[in-house]
């Protein structure tokens, strides 16, 4: 019976999540030319710099990482967020830093997040870098990692 309401569910599901590339895209190619001003920074909290620290400062190999934030089609409400540890960084990244860790964002997904706030949070069922507070954001799904933009 699963496999039956599976299979009724995948076009829905694959249309869905074409429109959320399509969206996506069309968001990247109608962004406007990066100001030469100081740009909308990103966010974080003591939470997100204490818990970053602790994470370099277990891991030898971690030197120069930086917690990379991007947004990605998909989720339950249209994008999510995602977040990893990245040494490296391109031409259109932007990096913000506070207390001597740097957050990285790609300028596409910066026009999704910009000031947003990135926390860390301890809870029963999870630990997690969340997207707190996101000023582009109209809603989201109740497990903050996913939303729909204005």
């Amino acid at each position: 019976m699963s496999r039956s309401i599976l299979r009724r569910m995948a076009p829905w599901i694959t249309e869905r999540v074409r429109t959320n590339q399509r969206l996506l895209l069309s968001s990247a190619v109608a962004q406007s030319s990066p100001s030469p001003q100081s740009p909308e920074p990103v966010h974080m909290t003591d939470n997100c710099i204490r818990r970053l620290k602790e994470l370099c400062a277990k891991e030898e190999s971690s030197d120069g990482k930086m917690l990379r934030l991007s947004v990605e089609a998909g989720g339950c409400s249209g994008f999510q967020y995602s977040f990893s540890l990245d040494k490296n960084k391109t031409t259109d990244d932007r990096i913000f830093e506070k207390d001597g860790v740097k957050l990285v964002v790609d300028s596409v997904s910066y026009d999704f997040v910009k000031g947003a706030t990135v926390d860390y949070v301890e809870e029963l069922i999870r630990s997690a870098f969340l997207v707190v507070e996101n000023p582009s954001a109209v809603g989201g799904c109740s497990c903050k990692s996913s939303f729909m933009i204005k």
